[in-house]
């Protein structure tokens, strides 16, 4: 029997599978949509499809370099222990390298590239139905440098943290001292320069609010001239403390770190940084519980 694009399509909107999944169930069951929808479930792909809804906080971020381009990226699962299964870490690395061929530059872009004769998106759905457990590529950062830059790299705790940064002038072992620092210190900008004036203001705001609570409570209250010579030096710490070229050198806390960089004869040019689960609620689970859950699966 002949599958047709409007077979095809009709049992997607009924399942949700993929479409490759799809034409595949339809010609395993001579077009029959009934015995399709029932092959999708046998092979776990419906299943998985409710799994994709929940959520996944743990997982790996891991990075791919070739020449001039790099990528950053994170693949979430639900639980540490799938996060270290050898199937997934494959999986990782399988996604990374399906990225790194391509063009693409966000997770949306990354979804319709094909690996091993499927999409990206059911890709993953099929590890789903694998694994057990909701797979979710999250987050990823290509980053791009001019050939007489340098990268360095680190990935921290088997992939819990991973850091890249560009350097111009210096060696590797410099570039990579700086992605260390990030892992570490976790600096949200370069320098000062980069700093929105609306994230200046607010913080500011805070600031002078916080001062004039702590005035308002004192036995002494200050003038306001030096309520706002106090708000200024407060701003400019806080300012210096998210910046990276101005934090304490983790290797020599006695330098900043845009100080070993120019005694390196070398400037920072960019950096990124991923964290698992970043920003994600996560599940609360003992280890044992986290153990019956595999075993039951």
């Amino acid at each position: 029997m002949e599958i047709t694009a409007a077979m095809v399509k009709e049992l997607r909107d009924e399942t949700g599978a993929g479409l490759m999944d799809c034409k595949k169930a339809l010609v395993a069951t001579d077009g029959e949509f009934k015995a399709a929808v029932e092959w999708l479930r046998e092979k776990g792909i419906t299943k998985a499809l409710n799994k994709s809804s929940r959520i996944a906080a743990e997982g790996v971020c891991d990075i791919k370099i070739d020449g001039d381009k790099a990528l950053v990226y994170e693949l979430n699962c639900e639980t540490d222990f799938v996060a270290q299964n050898d199937k997934f870490r494959m999986l990782v690395g399988k996604v990374g390298d399906v990225i790194m061929s391509s063009e693409a530059k966000t997770v949306e872009e990354a979804m319709p590239l094909y690996c091993e004769g499927s999409t990206l998106k059911d890709y993953l759905l099929a590890a789903i139905a694998s694994l057990g457990e909701n797979i979710n590529l999250r987050r990823m950062i290509v980053i791009h440098k001019n050939p007489d830059e340098t990268f360095g790299h680190y990935i921290h705790m088997g992939g819990k943290i991973a850091t890249v940064s560009v350097m111009k002038g210096g060696d590797f072992e410099t570039a990579k001292d700086i992605a260390m620092q990030v892992t570490a210190s976790v600096p949200q900008y370069l320098s000062q320069d980069e700093i929105p004036s609306d994230i200046i203001e607010h913080e500011k705001m805070i600031l002078t609010k916080e001062a004039q609570n702590e005035n308002a409570e004192s036995s002494k209250p200050k003038p306001e001239a030096i309520l706002e010579k106090m708000v200024a030096g407060r701003l400019q710490k806080n300012l210096k403390e998210i910046c990276l070229v101005n934090q304490p050198f983790i290797k020599d806390p006695d330098k900043t770190v845009g100080e070993y960089v120019k005694a390196k004869g070398a400037t920072i040019v960019a950096f990124a940084r991923l964290a698992v689960g970043e920003g994600v609620e996560k599940k609360e689970d003992n280890f044992a519980e986290e153990v019956m859950a595999q075993t039951t699966k």
